[in-house]
Order: C-alpha cells, then sequence, then structure tokens
C-alpha cells in the first residue's frame, strides 16, 4: 500500500511563489523546491477526516495518478507530502511538474491576436489529447472533466499534458466557484446531461470532440450556460435525438419532449476544418456514446497521416 510522507510542514520543502489558480478540489501554488531550486506546482487538498490518518480511497487514488504519470502526455506527480493546517486538519500536498499555460489561455493569445492556430498545431495538440486518453482508457481511468483549463501546456515546445482529473471520490466535496468557468457545462457529454448513470469512455471523447472544434474556431462549439441550453446547443447543431438515432436515449432520465431540429453539417459550426479533420470531429460527436470513435481508433484516424508522430 501507498504511504505518504510526513512532514512537519511540507512549507518547509517547498517556498510558496504565487497562487496560480484553485482547482475544483483546492489551491494551486507556483513554488520552488528549497532543496534542488525546480519549480513545481502545489496542489493543496483537505481531506475527509478519517480515524486513520489518510483514507485508503486517497491512497488508491494517489498510486493511481502516480501509475498515470509515466505517460509522456498526463502531468506527472512528483511527490505528495502530508501536513497541518492551522485548525490542525489533515492537508495533503500534491506535487506535480509544473507547466506554464494551458490550452484554454493558448486559444486566449491567438484569439486576443486576431489569429488563428496553425492547422499543425491544432493537428499536432489533438494528437498528443488523444494519446493522453487512449492511456487514461486503457487503464480503466476516465478522466471526466476534460477541458482547455485542464489541458496544461509547455509555451515553448507546444507538448500537451492532462491534468486535473477527477478525483472527486478522495476529497471533500468540489468547492463552489462563483467564476461561471469552473462548473462549465460545455465540454460534457449528452449522456450525462441527460442524467445516465452508466457511462463509459465515450464520455471523455465528446469533451475530446469539443476541444478539437474549439482549436480550430477559437470560440466554444457549445456554450451553454444551464443543463437545458446546453442541451439544446448541440440539438441545433446535431439535429435532436431520437430513438432511431440514439437507441435508448428517450428512457434517459431528463429526457423530455425538445423542440425538433435537423442536423447541419459540422463544416458550418467549424469552418477551416479540412474534411478529415470534419470526419474525425463527427466520429467525436455521435450522439450514441458505443458508436463514438476510441481515443486509440482516433489516434489512427487519416487526419493524422501527415504529422511526424516522432517526437510526440
Amino acid at each position: 500500500m501507498e504511504t505518504v510522507k510526513k512532514s512537519a510542514s511540507a512549507m518547509e520543502a517547498f517556498e510558496k511563489l504565487e497562487k496560480v489558480g484553485e482547482g475544483t478540489y483546492g489551491k494551486v501554488y507556483r513554488a520552488r523546491d528549497r532543496v534542488t531550486g525546480k519549480i513545481v506546482a502545489l496542489k493543496k487538498t483537505r481531506l475527509h477526516e478519517d480515524e486513520e490518518g489518510v483514507p485508503p480511497t486517497t491512497l488508491r487514488e494517489i498510486s493511481l495518478l502516480r501509475m498515470l504519470s509515466r505517460d509522456p502526455h498526463i502531468v506527472k506527480l512528483m511527490d505528495v507530502k502530508q501536513g497541518q493546517n492551522k485548525e490542525g486538519k489533515t492537508v495533503l500536498y500534491l506535487v506535480f511538474e509544473y507547466m506554464d499555460t494551458d490550452v484554454k489561455k493558448f486559444i486566449r493569445s491567438f484569439r486576443a491576436n486576431g489569429e488563428n492556430i496553425p492547422p499543425k498545431t491544432v493537428k499536432s495538440l489533438m494528437y498528443q489529447l488523444c494519446k493522453g486518453v487512449a492511456f487514461c482508457h486503457g487503464h480503466g481511468v476516465l478522466h471526466r472533466d476534460l477541458k482547455p483549463h485542464n489541458l496544461l501546456m509547455d509555451r515553448k515546445t507546444n507538448v500537451l499534458k492532462l491534468a486535473d482529473f477527477g478525483l472527486g471520490r478522495a476529497y471533500t466535496l468540489p468547492i463552489k466557484k462563483y467564476t461561471h468557468e469552473i462548473l462549465t457545462l460545455w465540454y460534457r457529454a449528452p449522456e450525462v446531461l441527460l442524467g445516465a448513470t452508466h457511462y463509459s469512455t465515450a464520455v471523455d471523447m465528446w469533451s475530446v470532440g469539443c476541444i478539437f472544434a474549439e482549436l480550430v474556431t477559437k470560440q466554444a462549439l457549445f456554450p451553454g450556460d444551464s443543463e437545458l441550453q446546453q442541451l439544446l446547443h448541440i440539438f441545433r447543431l446535431l439535429g435532436t435525438p431520437n430513438e432511431e438515432l440514439w437507441p435508448g436515449v428517450s428512457k434517459l432520465v431528463n429526457w423530455h419532449e425538445y423542440p425538433q431540429w435537423n442536423p447541419q453539417p459540422l463544416s458550418t459550426a467549424v469552418p477551416g476544418l479540412d474534411e478529415d479533420g470534419l470526419h474525425l470531429l463527427s466520429e467525436m460527436l455521435h450522439y450514441e456514446p458505443a458508436k463514438r470513435i476510441s481515443a486509440k481508433k482516433a489516434m489512427e484516424h487519416p487526419y493524422f497521416d501527415d504529422l511526424d508522430k516522432t517526437p510526440l
């Protein structure tokens, strides 16, 4: 069983430089390792109090993260330290490699300059995303919350890494945020919105499709601000689903009678994407989860044929 090092204070080992964000489960700091001088990302998480110290679910989550860290497209968990906060509650510090930007900021910088992300760059980022997701899925792990903000990047090399896995089971409930971006529904698969309780790796592939379109257009594909609006955005583009298009859809818990729309060509929503790209995108946005392309299959799609995959 995985153990967590006890230290009087994780803060003795690290010098906090600045708060860089608030993840779903706690604060994230940029910090410097006092011994090596290396810059790291320190994620501070509170635990459910448990008589035995760190709950076994948390230890499982940590060993899962350590295992996933072996893939170059998943952010590396370098260390875990245990400490106490002012109230004497157990606090875990997860020490991750530091990445200097994320896909959300990357897209925003192109939008601000009125430029498009070069198609070659879009292709490379998409390939890396599929590769990271394929590794997770190959190890039975769903991410559940893929969005541009959770895809970290290195500005100089354009290397992409998945971060912020939905490890909600181990931690206290997600911190409620006032900014609407943390609770964004934009990348959420329709089966989740419609209340499916059993879902699969296909939920991540839907998010990957939404991110693909956004890299091309620099705008969210389905920017809903409520669960209903989110569904209507999807239905307007892809057509209102029915039993023929998606067997079992009308049995889902949140299903109602919705306005009837016919499907539009994806090229209307994502102009500037070539034919192979549009085909791959359509494979990621199938209504029926079982029909959605897998990450592994996506990597073999003709869209990626002309990509130099050696450095990836």
